[in-house]
């Protein structure tokens, strides 16, 4: 007689941050652009978030336990910026192995991975028994260690009489010329930039993170429907004077299906 018990989550390196409840967060930006108006608040329960983003080390052993084939591989192609043409292109063998094409180099295993669509974190959260945090979870997380300018961290803090960058985001002339003044001209490590107050990290740039959350115009409300999902958090790609995505509030949003070379995710429970 075949057994009717669902398979044994997977189990991973990974560390979890205890959020406790936060009744009355904001939500959204009465200053920001339209599509996080209006502000609001909303109870949020305690939950348990990843403390980094999920590395391409996580990611490699989920997909040698279960042979999960990716959306980009699926496909045979994967959204990469292109500097020279100034916007975004399928590129051929782009995937989480090799996020801007087979003739780049490999992605580091303490980087997080990307070029994972939606579909792609959520199986994978679902198969160690977790899931992908709401769009409302993430800022509630964010809320915890952000500063007064609503940003999670200030780009550049101080560090005795030394400037030190607090996030990595694109330093420069967007699309055109990334300083890498922060140290990287791609993702960075997990972690790289210290912890948030909350004890999480890159909260604020490196990527996108995918939430579970449908995009669709506010006031919040958790059963909101729409075919794309959103993203928090901003990446290496957001500059200071341009889509400023590392202000908890932030939305980004793509088709469940997209995978991109600066959007990646975290799990909750």
């Amino acid at each position: 007689m075949a057994s009717s018990c669902a398979p044994a989550p997977l189990v991973r390196d990974a560390v979890m941050v205890d959020i406790p409840a936060g009744p009355q967060t904001q939500i959204g930006d009465n200053h920001a652009p339209s599509d996080e108006r209006p502000q609001s608040v909303m109870d949020i329960a305690a939950f348990k978030m990843d403390r980094t983003p999920v590395t391409v080390a996580q990611f490699r052993a989920f997909v040698e336990a279960t042979g999960h084939v990716t959306d980009a591989e699926k496909a045979g192609a994967a959204g990469v910026l292109s500097k020279g043409e100034g916007g975004w292109v399928d590129v051929e063998g782009a995937n989480w192995r090799f996020p801007r094409g087979a003739d780049k180099p490999a992605a580091a295993d303490d980087h997080p991975v990307t070029q994972v669509s939606w579909n792609d974190a959520t199986a994978f959260c679902g198969a160690h028994g977790l899931r992908l945090p709401t769009e409302f979870e993430w800022e509630r997380a964010a809320r915890m260690g952000q500063t007064p300018d609503g940003t999670v961290f200030d780009a550049i803090g101080m560090a005795g009489m030394e400037a030190k960058m607090r996030m990595n985001i694109w330093e420069g002339v967007f699309p055109v010329l990334d300083t890498g003044a922060d140290g990287y001209l791609g993702t960075s490590p997990v972690g790289a930039f210290g912890e948030a107050p909350s004890g999480l990290t890159d909260m604020a740039g490196n990527v996108w993170e995918w939430t579970a959350s449908a995009y669709a115009p506010y006031p919040a409300k958790l059963d909101a429907q729409g075919e794309e999902r959103v993203q928090r958090g901003g990446s290496f790609l957001c500059s200071d004077g341009g889509c400023e995505g590392f202000r908890v509030s932030a939305r980004a949003h793509s088709t469940p299906q997209t995978a991109l070379m600066h959007v990646g995710f975290r799990c909750a429970g």
